[in-house]
């Protein structure tokens, strides 16, 4: 293939004297990675050179070429789906997936400025979205100005909330009727929307972000926009309708195990989940903590640990007490918070446990 057809092949067509012109416009991100996306019919003829049935014109015939070479990899623009079909009958249980814009992250000072809920039923079986998905998002005029590096994040002004409320029978409606309500970072988006509204105070709460080993699940982030892109989707992240709409398509992919990340959101519903505490841990023990995850708590002057069942409560003891008391007598300080309270400002039940 010559220096001429492989510029026409990839969109560029030759000026004179040879400069590239600028490539057609075209609806995918193509990024130099493996391929991922299945590719239209081709015949390979050597290292770097393809040849297909037909040069592609049209932007998908384009990215389909594209992703049958070794040196890239497509992203199509996620399309938000509002209806996943296949509704007979089955069990299912009602999800929401929310997610919040604020004016800041301290929830005790700052406001929810926009909310974004998508409410879908999940086939109990299957762990796949079925039916309609029912969508809600709407501004609120915080009453204050909008810090700028938030518009520059989100994209949102004053202007744009201005004498916006959002609709509190609405939100009531909608949280009353789900099972598990979701989100990316829940530890950020919780506090917010408790505050602003009682009625998700009541409700069983997952988070996907904490909730999924994206490491151990062969991600190289837990970023929301990563995982999408993993998956050959991009999208504009940081408004909360479409954040949403990325995150019960990631969820709804399978994961390592052939679940899908809504499948194991729902089953770890029912687990509790444990702050620990390592009280009274010697001081030279701070690297070992640190390494193994453990963060500081300087108000408390505690190193702490978030564990997500029973099993895994019991293997971070004997850890405690083989790495960091040396075999002596110690007690931990424990919370333990169902998913009721997970992810809230609200405390769990505390107790203490010999290690």
């Amino acid at each position: 293939m010559s220096k001429t057809d492989q510029m026409s092949f990839f969109g560029f067509e030759p000026e004179a004297g040879g400069k590239p012109a600028k490539p057609a416009k075209a609806t995918q991100a193509v990024s130099p990675t493996a391929a991922s996306v299945p590719a239209a019919k081709s015949t390979a003829m050597s290292t770097g050179e393809l040849v297909t049935d037909a040069q592609p014109r049209d932007a998908e015939a384009m990215a389909q070429a594209l992703a049958q070479h070794p040196d890239f990899r497509v992203l199509r623009r996620l399309v938000p789906q509002t209806d996943y079909g296949n509704v007979q009958g089955q069990a299912t249980q009602r999800v929401i997936v929310l997610d919040t814009e604020t004016t800041g992250l301290d929830s005790k000072s700052e406001k929810v400025i926009e909310l974004a809920m998508l409410s879908v039923l999940v086939d109990s079986a299957t762990g796949l979205p079925v039916g309609p998905v029912t969508v809600y998002e709407s501004f609120e005029d915080p009453g204050k100005p909008i810090p700028p590096h938030i518009t520059e994040i989100t994209g949102i002004d004053d202007s744009m909330v201005k004498g916006q409320r959002i609709d509190d029978a609405a939100v009531t409606a909608l949280v009353q009727a789900a099972d598990l309500v979701l989100a990316h970072n829940a530890g950020f988006d919780r506090p917010f929307v408790e505050a602003r509204w009682p009625v998700f105070a009541g409700k069983a709460w997952a988070c996907s972000f904490m909730g999924i080993d994206w490491k151990k699940e062969g991600s190289g982030s837990a970023k929301l926009e990563f995982l999408a892109s993993e998956r050959g989707w991009f999208y504009d992240a940081h408004r909360a309708q479409v954040d949403c709409h990325a995150l019960l398509q990631v969820l709804a992919s399978t994961l390592a195990d052939g679940q899908t990340g809504l499948s194991r959101l729902l089953a770890g519903a029912d687990q509790t989940r444990y702050k620990l505490r390592a009280t009274g841990a010697p001081f030279e023990s701070k690297d070992k903590l640190k390494a193994r995850g453990y963060r500081w708590d300087g108000e408390g002057r505690v190193w702490w640990c978030s564990v997500a069942s029973d099993e895994l409560l019991d293997a971070e003891c004997a850890w405690l007490r083989a790495e960091v008391y040396g075999q002596r007598n110690a007690r931990v300080q424990l919370e333990a918070m169902d998913s009721r309270v997970q992810f809230s400002n609200r405390s769990g039940l505390l107790s203490e446990r010999s290690v």
